[in-house]
């Protein structure tokens, strides 16, 4: 993948006509009772930033732990639904099968090995790489390439680098293993305004230069929609709206919930939803 780059017009294309990543309707229940997603569907075409939207608690983050199958440690399960990538049934493989159809998740807060150097690090995502030190020690200078500070830093010990940097280690680390789609979940937590520019702004370039698939799971609902193709939006474990980026940054709705305020303060989408359809009925 990252030896052969692609044009943003073949993104594009290929957006439009491939699925790589298909949930359907599935439900995710946490120890046996408590039901946290809500017959969830989505998909995610390739050659795309598809975002997945919604405040804290809505179930982004469990949406993406569904998929790469990361729930079983936290004693989550999917009990309903099922998921696709390219065609075949992925729910009952382990993470690391899913690493090697070119599916990984860079989990919320970084999680980098503190005690390892930023290159050592980065190495690890090439764990289950079979293709030589050569080509692995090509795609090193490619990730040093888009994070000209990981390269200042890579003798650092990872847990002495600021958040900013760890963020892009755990992207890097990613893109070591060499993915077809990455699971982005919170990239602009604990980040500045600034930083979060710069992590979604090499989000886009590794989208359309290397053809790598994401679904990023955000709150930030402003940035996210200015760097995706398409759009969910999540609340109480449910999607509420979709569709593209460009149309959610516009709907009313969006704009009154997760863009400003209502005159009466926040209110849940929901409510804002069905407040408008009444309006607009009633008139």
């Amino acid at each position: 993948m990252l030896d052969q780059p692609t044009k943003t017009e073949s993104a594009g294309a290929a957006r439009a006509t491939e699925t790589l990543l298909e949930v359907n309707n599935i439900e995710v229940i946490y120890n046996h009772v408590i039901l946290v997603l809500k017959g969830v569907s989505l998909s995610v075409p390739k050659g795309g930033i598809t975002a997945l939207l919604g405040g804290n608690g809505a179930g982004k983050t469990t949406t993406l732990k569904a998929i790469s199958n990361l729930l079983h440690s936290e004693r989550g399960e999917v009990t309903k639904g099922t998921i696709h990538y390219r065609g075949e049934r992925v729910q009952d493989l382990s993470p690391s099968d899913l690493v090697e159809r070119g599916v990984i998740q860079v989990m919320e807060g970084r999680h980098c090995f503190e005690h390892l150097t930023v290159e050592e690090n980065l190495l690890t995502g090439s764990y289950t790489r079979k293709d030589g030190r050569s080509a692995i020690e090509a795609d090193l200078e490619k990730v040093y390439a888009y994070f000209p500070r990981l390269r200042e830093r890579r003798k650092s010990q990872a847990g002495y680098t600021s958040g900013g940097e760890q963020q892009m280690t755990a992207i890097g680390r990613a893109l070591m293993s060499k993915p077809e789609t990455i699971l982005l979940d919170e990239p602009s937590m604990g980040l500045a305004p600034q930083l979060v520019e710069e992590i979604f702004g090499i989000v886009k370039d590794l989208n359309e230069k290397e053809g790598v698939s994401f679904l990023l799971a955000e709150q930030n609902t402003n940035v996210a929609l200015r760097f995706a193709h398409q759009g969910y939006i999540l609340e109480s474990g449910r999607v509420v709206m979709e569709g593209p980026a460009a149309e959610l940054r516009e709907n009313p709705d969006v704009k009154e919930f997760y863009l400003g305020m209502s005159d009466d303060g926040r209110k849940s989408f929901r409510e804002v939803r069905s407040y408008r359809r009444r309006k607009r009925w009633l008139s």
